[in-house]
């Protein structure tokens, strides 16, 4: 992403107003530009790293780049693309949360280089009176335009009144930062335009928002660990190379755009061959995930994750390394995936059986009240673990 050209072009879904954006990097002088992420999770995926991408991309390009950590809005709960209310966190879980976020932003950003700030230590000091003077400057009605919300309605679903304050808060880390720039996914457009808003009542200096798209998961739907559909960046290799290659083909050229830095030639190149016919779509899958896997944890790593991926896809083996969980005669099987980390709870090990995607040593499994046996459980397309009595 060295090329200037493409701070406003690459992964770019929109830029208001493109005007002031072109002639404030066209001015020459370092720009201050912030992305905030709300710490709702333990774990990012490349969906976060869509916007992370294109701060290193600024970052490179010699402007200040600071990286916001959600400490209070987090705790409000952000509506943005939510068919329902969403349930606010407490002050220990964002921090818990918070945690991890730098040391997997550090896979993506220079952190010698950035300022880290954390929204709280300006959100919670305002009084009452201050926020009635931010919110004087919007109106219920513009709120309610928002498509979540009209969504809301038709469904009977509540819409939380704290939920209007979540703009209004983001839009005062503006204030509060005094930027030229902010960045994030398409849906927070609405959040940005209202720090856009604060930044020009407060006499602060004139903000432009640049808005990336937005990565539907492994199975077409937005990226979410809701629907399960995650490619999280601390994924192991050969999971990450599987997950990459259960994608839906349409879906490759904008992964390799959003969430890569292979050059913007050879994305053209791969969506014009893809739309053509012109080439098999599982090589430029392998493409991608070589690539990914080699981003996040080296090309060593990726070579290795490639060649497990054919032997277990084409040549229908098992991975030489699996893990191995010592299991009690009479446990549920259930029970042992869950212990051995093979699935993250009960629910996901019922529904994968009821879909027919467990096998044990190459038999369906095809009730949730099996009992644990020795030998290979294979869980869908990637996982394995090799199971022995203790």
């Amino acid at each position: 992403m060295s090329n200037a050209n493409e701070l406003l072009t690459r992964a770019v879904e929109t830029v208001v107003p493109l005007p002031l954006a072109e002639q404030k990097l066209k001015s020459g002088k370092p720009l201050r530009i912030y992305f905030g992420i709300d710490p709702t999770g333990a774990r990012l995926h490349i969906g976060h790293s869509v916007p992370i991408l294109k701060m290193r991309a600024f970052q490179d390009a010699g402007h200040r780049v600071i990286l916001l950590i959600g400490s209070f809005t987090a705790m409000i709960g952000d509506p943005s693309g939510r068919d329902e209310l969403r349930k606010p966190l407490t002050a220990e879980e964002v921090k818990k949360n918070f945690e991890t976020y730098l040391e997997q932003a550090k896979l993506i950003l220079n952190l010698d280089n950035i300022e880290v700030v954390y929204n709280h230590e300006w959100l919670s000091k305002l009084a009452f009176d201050d926020i009635a003077k931010i919110a004087s400057n919007f109106t219920v009605q513009q709120m309610m335009k928002r498509d979540m919300f009209q969504k809301r309605l038709k469904e009977d679903n509540p819409i939380g009144s704290h939920e209007f304050l979540y703009p209004l808060m983001q839009g005062y880390d503006s204030v509060a930062l005094d930027v030229d720039c902010e960045v994030g996914g398409n849906d927070q457009l609405f959040n940005m335009l209202c720090g856009r808003t604060l930044q020009q009542v407060f006499g602060k200096r004139d903000k432009f928002v640049l808005t990336t798209k937005l990565i539907e998961g492994t199975d077409g739907r937005k990226m979410s660990k809701t629907y399960n559909n995650c490619i999280y960046l601390e994924d192991e290799p050969n999971d990450m190379y599987g997950k990459v290659m259960s994608v839906k083909d349409d879906m490759i050229p904008t992964y390799m755009e959003c969430c890569t830095k292979i050059p913007m030639a050879e994305v053209g190149e791969a969506a014009k061959a893809l739309k053509g016919g012109k080439v098999n779509p599982k090589e430029l899958k392998m493409r991608l995930a070589r690539e990914l896997v080699t981003m996040y944890h080296g090309k060593s790593a990726a070579q290795i994750a490639e060649r497990e991926f054919e032997k277990v896809f084409r040549d229908k083996g098992i991975p030489e390394d699996i893990p191995q969980f010592k299991a009690k005669k009479g446990m549920l099987l259930i029970d042992a995936l869950v212990e051995s980390k093979t699935v993250s709870s009960k629910s996901e090990a019922r529904r994968l059986i009821e879909q027919g995607a467990i096998k044990v040593n190459d038999k369906p499994v095809t009730s949730t009240d099996a009992k644990v046996e020795e030998g290979i459980v294979k869980v869908g397309k990637r996982k394995f673990v090799r199971v022995i009595f203790s």
